[in-house]
This record gives C-alpha cells, sequence and structure tokens, in this order.
C-alpha cells in the first residue's frame, strides 16, 4: 500500500482552453486493459490527494504537471461525495493504479481557465493528453461527465456576472473570437449583431491599431480588455447600492 497517498480524497481539475475558435477541455486516457478495437478510456485529469498536502496545492500540483504552468486561474468548484460514486470495476482501477486500499472516493472538483499557446499543447502532447472541443464530449471515465457538465454550468453563470472569459483569451483579440468563446461556453449560437452591440455597450473593450494578418476574408481588428473600466465600473456600482441600502 502506498501510504504517500490520502486513499479516500482525491481532486480532480476540469482545465478549460480556448484555441481561438472552440472551447477546449483537456483529458487524459486512463491506463486500463481493453480490447484492441475499443475506443480510447478519457478522465479528467486528477490524482489522490497527497498525505502532506491540502486539497488547493493538490489541485496545483495536477495543473503543473499536466500543463507545464502553475500560475493558472484556478476555483473550486464542487465536493462530489456520493458513496456510489466509484465502485465495481473503477474502484478497483483505483486501488491498483495507486496501490491503495479503500472502499470509497470523495473528490474536490476544481475548474482552471488558460490561454493555450504552442508551449501549453506541445507539453499536454509529451502527457499523452488531449485538447477536446468540450461540444463533441460524449463520454468520460468515472463520474467526470458529470463534474464537467457542473462545470460548464457554473462557468456559463460566472460568464454573465464576472469578467472571466478574459482569462480563455489572449491579451489581443477579435470580437469574433470573444463571440466563439461565449457560444462555446454556453452551447448556443449568438446573433451577432446583437452581440456586437452589447459587448461594445459593456465600454469594457479598447480597439488596437492592429489588424489580423494573412486571412482570407477582411482583416478584424484587435482589441483588449480594460480592466481599470471594469473594476471602476464595480466599484460604482457597489457604492450605488451601499446606498440604496443604506437609505
Amino acid at each position: 500500500m502506498d501510504s504517500s497517498f490520502n486513499p479516500s480524497v482525491s481532486v480532480d481539475c476540469v482545465i478549460f482552453g480556448f484555441d481561438g475558435s472552440a472551447l477546449k477541455i483537456l483529458l487524459v486516457e486512463r491506463d486500463t486493459e481493453k480490447e484492441v478495437d475499443a475506443a480510447p478510456d478519457h478522465k479528467l485529469p486528477g490524482s489522490l490527494i497527497r498525505q502532506d498536502e491540502d486539497l488547493r496545492s493538490a489541485a496545483y500540483r495536477v495543473l503543473e504537471e499536466m500543463t507545464g504552468i502553475r500560475n493558472i486561474f484556478l476555483k473550486q468548484l464542487h465536493v462530489f461525495s456520493d458513496p456510489e460514486r466509484v465502485v465495481g470495476n473503477e474502484l478497483q482501477w483505483l486501488k491498483e493504479y495507486y496501490k491503495v486500499e479503500t472502499p470509497r472516493v470523495i473528490t474536490v472538483a476544481y475548474y482552471s481557465l488558460l490561454k493555450l499557446n504552442k508551449n501549453i499543447e506541445l507539453h499536454t502532447r509529451r502527457k499523452q493528453a488531449i485538447w477536446t472541443d468540450v461540444q463533441h464530449v460524449r463520454h468520460l471515465a468515472l463520474d467526470h461527465k458529470k463534474i464537467l457538465m457542473e462545470a460548464l454550468s457554473t462557468l456559463s453563470r460566472e460568464l454573465i456576472y464576472s469578467p472571466v472569459a478574459f482569462e480563455l483569451l489572449p491579451r489581443k483579440f477579435t470580437i469574433r473570437q470573444l463571440q466563439s468563446l461565449y457560444e462555446g461556453i454556453l452551447g448556443i449560437e449568438i446573433d451577432n449583431r446583437n452581440f456586437r452591440k452589447k459587448i461594445f455597450a459593456s465600454g469594457y473593450l479598447t480597439p488596437t491599431s492592429e489588424y489580423e494578418m494573412n486571412v482570407a476574408h477582411k482583416p478584424a481588428r484587435y482589441y483588449i480588455f480594460n480592466k481599470t473600466a471594469y473594476e471602476k465600473e464595480i466599484r460604482r456600482k457597489i457604492r450605488q447600492g451601499f446606498i440604496r441600502w443604506h437609505e
């Protein structure tokens, strides 16, 4: 038995990335015995926690191992503690993989957002992990599809009330890229004209003098997120809310 791991507590990480056109999710293939023609058995990156680390440290360890970077947006999602969430062959796989004995496993899920680039993609390939369009995921091992859907639901809510989308975008981006990201997270098609009208009305985008290059269509202008304007607006709303409450 491997005493370096806690046999009953794990972390699982929903790692979102955006490649400029689609929302991606990082998946790893489980090392299991299967038939020659069987489909790959994918899961979310995760790990039992070590005896000498807390939950957040374990999540950061998984992120760094899988992406090669540590300073990433990370937020706790949910605790999945159903006694039946890992049973039968799934529980047996976990016991054999980690060399532990346990009757059940509670997992604390986190979601992470990162700006995809070539270095990250190269690192994940070396780890034999894949970036998959989140809308194309049909099945995951264990209860990881349920965890993924919870993360998408949470991210959709965050998208409406916070500038979380800009954690996934490069510093300079086009309106088309921003709209594609919104569509990928929400899982819907958005009217282009209406989206542009609302996003410009927010006042949080600053146009640059740069345009796309070497594209077949009319080059689009690049924008940057004006974090100062956003934070100023939040402070204004907080002050107004306090005044109304006080009165």
